[in-house]
């Protein structure tokens, strides 16, 4: 045809039904600037797997953006009027495609979940991957003396906030900082807040995860669909549990004292002496923190 000026756009390794991909963001705002006469790919799918997003660009975006669109493989050609008739109908199956994957790359997930191996890509703090197994963890003692340090503290009687300060203080590098350290890439704010900041937060996650007893836990988060990659909790109830897998940082002994300890309630009395009968059981219903008992002393009014 003659086409000159030719630029590839080209998103290798990412999701048809993403449409995040970098290459189709920098190709769309080139359309929206004007640069775009010609838009050719060898089939839909190549613009996306998402039947209605990928409607919305064929037939709304490029058109009104002047765009001539053609998409080879099925012989769609936006100047050619009936040449599109049944894009609708291959968007359809672009998009039944990628759900059939998704359905197989769950059987498979939860296959290895039941089978007591860590569904999780990456090892916790603390651990590391086997180097001869990548599916076992092994203890990575550097970090394992942080937490059992963590451990050791909180049995002390020290709260989050203490054992947050006294490690930024020490300047012990935070999770984040040290497995980018190692040359682990994880996602994390260290580079925001500081290698050595650590928060209430992530001492908190550290003195929850069963995992430290040697145990696997899989299926802790879901995800209500294959369009929507957020991480759920998943209730307890659903979780598959394996004890005794990997060597143990933490004795079960001592993990279940920190435990209790931190699900103790302190029951607060009031300046005038007073003790809530509910405390302890009454909980917010959006975040799920303990309620406390508060008299109004500003307007003596209002009970």
């Amino acid at each position: 045809r003659g086409y000159t000026n030719i630029v590839h756009y080209t998103d290798d390794g990412w999701s048809g039904g993403n449409f995040d991909r970098p290459a189709w963001k920098r190709l769309v705002a080139d359309i929206e600037a004007g640069k775009v006469a010609h838009l050719l790919c060898k089939d839909l799918s190549r613009i996306g797997r998402n039947y209605l997003q990928t409607g919305f660009y064929t037939e709304v975006m490029f058109r009104q953006n002047g765009v001539h669109f053609v998409a080879v493989a099925n012989n769609i050609d936006s100047e050619e009027q009936d040449s599109g008739e049944f894009a609708p109908f291959l968007n359809i199956m672009n998009e039944w495609y990628l759900r059939d994957q998704s359905k197989k790359v769950s059987a498979a997930y939860r296959v290895k979940g039941k089978a007591g191996k860590p569904t999780t890509n990456n090892a916790i703090y603390g651990y590391k991957k086997d180097p001869d197994d990548p599916k076992r963890w092994v203890v990575d003692e550097e970090a394992a003396q942080v937490v059992r340090r963590i451990f050791r503290m909180t049995v002390d009687g020290y709260g989050t906030e203490q054992i947050a300060t006294i490690l930024s203080e020490e300047k012990v590098l935070t999770p984040i900082a040290y497995w980018r350290e190692k040359g682990v890439n994880r996602p994390g704010k260290s580079k925001l807040r500081g290698p050595y900041m650590w928060n209430s937060s992530t001492i908190t996650h550290i003195l929850s995860l069963q995992e430290y007893c040697g145990d696997i836990l899989n299926f802790k988060t879901y995800s209500k669909s294959y369009k929507n990659k957020k991480r759920l909790a998943n209730d307890r109830e659903n979780w598959v549990i394996f004890q005794d897998v990997h060597e143990p940082i933490i004795e079960r002994a001592v993990f279940e004292q920190v435990q209790q300890k931190r699900g103790k309630i302190r029951k607060r009395r009031t300046h005038e002496g007073e003790r809530n009968m509910f405390s302890g059981l009454l909980v917010c219903a959006d975040c799920g923190s303990n309620l406390h008992f508060h008299f109004n002393q500003g307007n003596p009014e209002i009970k």
